[in-house]
Parts: C-alpha cells; sequence; structure tokens
C-alpha cells in the first residue's frame, strides 16, 4: 500500500506531539470521501452517531452552537443543504457504519508509529466533518492528541499556545472532568494576535501539541475533513495528573498552579486519586446533553428550520 503521508521527513519524528507539525497526504484521492460515501454514511448514521450544528456567522469566534437533528431527508439532499446553508455535521462513528473507515484510522497510526520511535497508540478514532461555505467552528480545546486532515475544499486553522492564558489549569481540570464542554473555552479577541494560522487544502494534515486550542475558519466552498484521536501511555499520565487537579482544586478550592508533573511520588499519589474517583461506584460516567431546536431543511435560509427543543443525551 502506498504511504498516506507524501513528505515524511525523518525529522519530523522529533516534533510529532510536541510542535504543530503540517504534512501532505493522499487521501483526498480515496473513494471514502466521495459524495456518494457521504451520502451512504449520512443516511445510516443513527443519532447517537452524529451532530448537526449551526451558529450565527460573525467576525471571529462565533456565539453559542446550535443542534439540530437530520430527519426524512436522502443524503445528497442533506449534503446540498450543507453547501447552500450555514452548518457542518460531524459524523462521529463512521467507522460503525462502515468498516473501511476504522481500517484507515489504523493504518494512519500504523504509518505514524512506524516513523516516530516509541509511539504506541490506541484508543483511535476518526470523526468526519462536512462544512458549509464559511462556517466558524468555535474556540476550543480536545483532551486526546488530535490530527485535522483536509479532504475537499479551503480552511483556515488557528493554533493558540497550549498553556495559560490561552488555556488556563482549571479550565482543562473542568474539561477533562466533563464539568466544561469544549466549545465553552473562555476567549478573548486579542487572542488571534498569539494564533498561527494555518492554511489547509485538499491533500493537507495538521497535527498539533496535546489541548493546544484551535478555532476553524473555512474559505466560501464547501469542506469535508476528519480529525483522528489518539491515546498513548504519556498522553493518558497527562489526563490523570489534570483530573486529580481537579478533584484537589474542587475540594480545597485553591486557585494556585498544582504540579502537572508525571514522574515520582506526587504523580503516583495523584495517579491513585484519579483513578478512586473516576471509578468509583459513586462517579457514574457522565452524560453529554443536547438541547435540539433546529432540523436540516434545504431551500431555507442557512438550511434550518426552527422546531421545538427537546433533548438527548449519549
Amino acid at each position: 500500500m502506498a504511504a498516506i503521508i507524501t513528505n515524511w521527513q525523518d525529522h519530523h519524528a522529533k516534533l510529532f506531539g510536541r510542535h504543530a507539525l503540517q504534512l501532505n497526504h493522499r487521501l483526498a484521492e480515496s473513494p471514502l470521501f466521495t459524495d456518494d460515501a457521504l451520502a451512504r454514511l449520512i443516511e445510516s448514521a443513527p443519532r447517537d452517531a452524529y451532530h448537526v450544528n449551526y451558529s450565527q456567522k460573525t467576525p471571529g469566534n462565533p456565539p453559542r452552537r446550535r443542534e439540530g437533528e437530520i430527519k426524512d431527508l436522502a443524503g445528497r439532499e442533506v449534503l446540498d443543504a450543507v453547501r447552500d446553508g450555514n452548518i457542518w455535521i460531524n459524523l462521529t462513528a463512521p467507522d460503525r457504519l462502515d468498516p473501511s473507515y476504522g481500517k484507515l484510522v489504523d493504518d494512519i497510526y500504523a504509518e505514524f508509529e512506524a516513523h516516530v520511535p516509541g509511539l504506541k497508540t490506541y484508543k483511535r478514532r476518526l470523526t468526519l466533518l462536512i462544512s458549509s461555505p464559511g462556517v466558524s467552528v468555535k474556540y476550543h480545546s480536545d483532551v486526546p492528541g488530535q490530527t485535522l486532515w483536509q479532504v475537499r475544499g479551503a480552511k483556515k486553522l488557528y493554533v493558540y499556545p497550549a498553556g495559560a492564558p490561552f488555556i488556563s489549569q482549571p479550565a482543562l481540570e473542568r474539561l477533562i472532568l466533563g464539568e466544561l464542554r469544549e466549545t465553552d473555552m473562555p476567549f478573548e479577541p486579542w487572542f488571534d494576535e498569539f494564533a498561527t494560522i494555518y492554511e489547509l487544502t485538499p491533500g493537507t494534515m495538521l497535527h498539533w501539541p496535546l489541548n493546544g486550542p484551535h478555532r476553524v475558519v473555512n474559505e466560501n466552498v464547501l469542506n469535508v475533513s476528519f480529525t483522528t484521536e489518539h491515546w498513548t501511555d504519556e498522553l493518558r499520565r497527562s489526563y490523570a495528573v489534570n483530573y486529580a487537579n481537579g478533584i484537589i482544586r474542587k475540594v480545597t478550592g485553591t486557585t494556585a498552579p498544582l504540579s502537572q508533573g508525571t514522574e515520582g511520588l506526587g504523580y503516583y499519589g495523584k495517579l491513585a486519586l484519579a483513578g478512586a474517583v473516576k471509578f468509583s461506584p459513586l462517579n457514574p460516567q457522565k452524560q453529554k446533553r443536547y438541547e435540539v431546536d433546529f432540523r436540516v431543511a434545504p431551500g431555507l435560509p442557512d438550511s434550518i428550520r426552527d422546531i421545538p427543543s427537546y433533548a438527548f443525551v449519549k
């Protein structure tokens, strides 16, 4: 099989996971991302395997995003609605619908592991993103390791430093504890002065450091891209420390910086605390609640129709 990354250099192994790394790939040619393939996925995706979102177009970081639904539409109709509207669709489990996407994410990480000495990934996941021309995705941070792969269209990706004040310790801890949604990260307009802006076009990708805040602005064209996320032992250690720090901060009320070290007795104490709380019967896994208040509607302004609000959890 031909390599997925087409311009890998030996020195990229020293950058992976520690610095932003923009590379070229050949997946823009893949039949997994044609209109026919995307339409089939949309038509077969159950409610717990997709999100469709909308937010008003404004300069800079967009306002609150709304959650919607897809109902009684063919996949091609939905793609037309995205092309003509102001919405974006996340297909969160395409591998459940077609095992080819599971094989793709395994092939991607097999290639990374072959290039980066000592890299061992697990809990890998691929999410497909289909978004309207000009759509903006709100400033946010992700918990696992992340890479964004551009397949069709073009976008700007703003990446911010992965530390205070762009992401504070308390905000990261609340994100990891499930008390803060990733798109509710505090943002100030002046943050943009310190962002690095990457242009993503078909056949390019970007990997950035863990928890690095970022936001996305589409160019005036339909965009198809996907994210891959992964865990490693190193990333899990960081997660455990921040989880424990969040518990300590809640119990003590401290606002002081807490150690994020992943070695020594202090780390093992926090690892034990995180495990005891996370897997306690008194701490059931939190489900996220989503308020749905629009339906995808081809031909209407922004391709949406307001509906009476209802909730679903996942």
